[in-house]
């Protein structure tokens, strides 16, 4: 049986992204999530990172946003950083639709520093995703402190 294409839900993920980007907002996360008819939309917005975690189940396709501050005391940047998870319980058709839909969430969540696609737990560690983050804003004037 073909899966049905995903539709994203435009003006939900957009407000969450915006939420997100805005350095004013305490929301550091959002969680995007398959719903009823495959509509990809936001399924939970936050500020702690243990709680974003507890989103990346192995039996679901999750795409995150987050925020994550750089620098020194001097100079403190935000970037971002975009997941896509494959649960190791999702089955090979909607592991292979990933990909699409993942352009999809992309046409609106367009803006980060750092893009990970995984199955594996170890790259969700936050210091896994600053690292990778920190690696692609370039120069580095703290020292490697």
């Amino acid at each position: 049986m073909a899966t049905k294409d995903a539709k994203l839900d435009r003006d939900e993920v957009t407000n969450a992204y915006n939420a997100v980007r805005d350095n004013n907002d305490p929301i550091t996360w959002a969680v995007f999530k398959y719903g009823d008819g495959n509509l990809i939309s936001t399924a939970a917005t936050g500020t702690e990172y243990d709680e974003f975690l507890t989103h990346f189940t192995d039996d679901e396709r999750v795409y995150g946003f987050l925020r994550l501050e750089t620098g020194d005391e001097l100079s403190k940047r935000a970037k971002f950083a975009f997941v896509a998870w494959i649960g190791e319980d999702v089955g090979a058709l909607k592991k292979a639709k990933v990909s699409t839909d993942k352009a999809i969430v992309k046409s609106v969540v367009a803006s980060f520093a750092a893009e990970i696609l995984t199955s594996e737990r170890s790259d969700l560690r936050y210091d896994t995703i600053f690292a990778r983050v920190k690696k692609a804003g370039g120069a580095d004037y703290n020292g490697g402190r």
